[in-house]
């Protein structure tokens, strides 16, 4: 393979266009993950289906999308991250539209399963490749408004599925998808640079200990709320998972070309960047899906007016996040990750301490506000913080795990926070609700805090020089981006 090193921030690498087709391409995939839960009774009514196909039509797009982001993410390294992107991008579009026009709830789940391998492709290497285009000293900044678009995707998705169905049709929820794909395609082949991991080539039996493991957790972590954590199928899938992920650490750990090497772990900053953001999604994925609930079923609000009154929280990163960038390229991501973090428990905890079943929005609002700014703090400096804790050849993949472990989160805190509803309330009435929401909300808060002190334990960024050369890294990772 020839290489040469192709300028970044000129031309068609230019990290304004990177910006802006990263950040299209991580909205869709982020917001794919809760848009179709407002959307459900609709689905039903035009469809049919049980409850456990509902449940499906959430949960085969994240099962396909946690099992397969690091294969997508070695997928681009191996044969191109840019021409992996848009085969992604090109899947994810198709899907949406087969989404859209289902006939059935069957064909709709598979539409579901088939966008989330697009999204699985197509999502680590977003974060690879607005890297390559941006120069080290402005990635605080171009991660603060990545990190915005991302955070108001996964927390707004409740709010445009709800108003999509309830003003037009559910249908639109999944055709939104489509003109958004089709503009960034075009834009994605003349205005991104082709880029490769050096010596990258494909780890077949890691790739399949790590998919076979990811699929297992979060097979069982999906199943788990709805039949029930002793069911024998969801007990073998979780400890079938569980041994098939050892088994991927040992294979990693003596592996020559690992998909996912082990040394990366004796980083601090990749350790603890990684489980705040597993804790994290944790807590948030939880909370949003219960609130969202709240609003709804308990306060009597329509999906729109639910959506427009959680604006101070999801609409907050848009504000915050570029703030948050700058402040990481100034003082180093780690306090900002762990002041947002905090902040973000902090908000869910007085939630928690305020929700009635006749909670006014002004008893609400300072909950919100707290939590958006938290979230908004987190995003931005978190992407910075992954992606220069390990080896420039080495980002695309840990862009996947860190990805991949967020999935697994969200899904671990759907799992967990509705088993705590169903066991302390229900949906028979709006006192039974918020008996169920307090303590899962609690929870969240106390997860979220572990993500703070998870945070913590990233090294200062005067560290991260001798910290970086124990784990085998460059200090400061300048990306650079080979061309054949």
């Amino acid at each position: 393979m020839s290489e040469q090193t192709e300028q970044t921030g000129a031309g068609r690498g230019g990290a304004l266009w990177a910006l802006v087709i990263t950040s299209v391409a991580g909205f869709m995939a982020a917001l794919d993950n809760l848009v179709v839960t407002t959307a459900l009774p609709s689905i039903r009514e035009d469809l049919g289906g049980a409850l456990d196909d509902l449940e499906w039509t959430v949960s085969a797009y994240t099962l396909t999308f946690a099992v397969l982001l690091m294969l997508g993410a070695a997928l681009g390294d191996r044969f191109g991250r840019r021409r992996l992107f848009i085969a992604g991008l090109a899947l994810f579009t198709a899907a949406s539209a087969a989404a859209a026009m289902a006939p059935g709830i069957g064909s709709l789940i598979a539409a579901r399963a088939v966008q989330g391998v697009g999204a699985a492709v197509m999502m680590p290497l977003t974060l690879t490749l607005l890297t390559a285009a941006v120069p080290a000293a402005k990635r605080g900044t171009m991660y603060g408004i990545w990190g915005a678009v991302n955070g108001l995707a996964v927390a707004s998705g409740p709010l445009i599925g709800g108003s999509l169905t309830e003003h037009v049709s559910w249908h639109w929820i999944f055709w939104l998808n489509v003109p958004l794909g089709l503009l960034t395609l075009p834009l994605a082949r003349l205005r991104l640079a082709e880029s490769y991991g050096a010596g990258a080539r494909l780890d077949l039996p890691g790739t399949l200990l790590a998919s076979g493991g990811l699929f297992g957790i979060v097979y069982g972590l999906v199943r788990g709320p709805a039949d029930g954590w002793t069911d024998s199928v969801v007990l073998t899938s979780l400890f079938a998972g569980a041994a098939l992920l050892v088994g991927f650490v040992l294979y990693s750990s003596r592996a020559a070309h690992p998909m996912l090497p082990m040394r990366l772990f004796r980083s601090r900053a990749f350790s603890g960047i990684n489980a705040a953001s597993l804790l994290m999604f944790v807590g948030m994925f939880g909370s949003i899906f219960l609130l969202s609930q709240y609003m709804q079923g308990v306060l009597g609000y329509s999906p729109t007016e639910a959506g427009l009154r959680m604006l101070p929280w999801t609409g907050m990163p848009m504000l915050v996040a570029p703030i948050a960038g700058i402040l990481s390229d100034r003082i180093g991501g780690r306090p900002v990750v762990a002041a947002g973090l905090f902040l973000q428990a902090a908000g869910l905890g007085y939630m928690a301490w305020v929700a009635t079943a006749d909670a006014s929005y002004a008893v609400q609002l300072p909950a919100l506000i707290i939590s958006g700014v938290g979230m908004a703090l987190y995003f931005a400096p978190a992407a910075n913080l992954v992606m220069s804790s390990v080896r420039p050849q080495e980002q695309g993949i840990a862009s996947g795990a860190n990805n991949a472990l967020r999935e697994v989160g969200g899904a671990l805190g759907i799992a967990v926070m509705s088993s705590i509803f169903s066991a302390q309330g229900g949906y028979e009435s709006a006192q039974r609700f918020v008996d169920g929401l307090r303590p899962a909300l609690v929870t969240g808060a106390a997860v979220v805090a572990l993500a703070a002190v998870a945070a913590l334990l990233i090294p200062s960024r005067r560290s991260t020089g001798r910290l970086a050369a124990e784990a085998g890294q460059p200090a400061a990772p300048v990306l650079e981006t080979t061309v054949r």
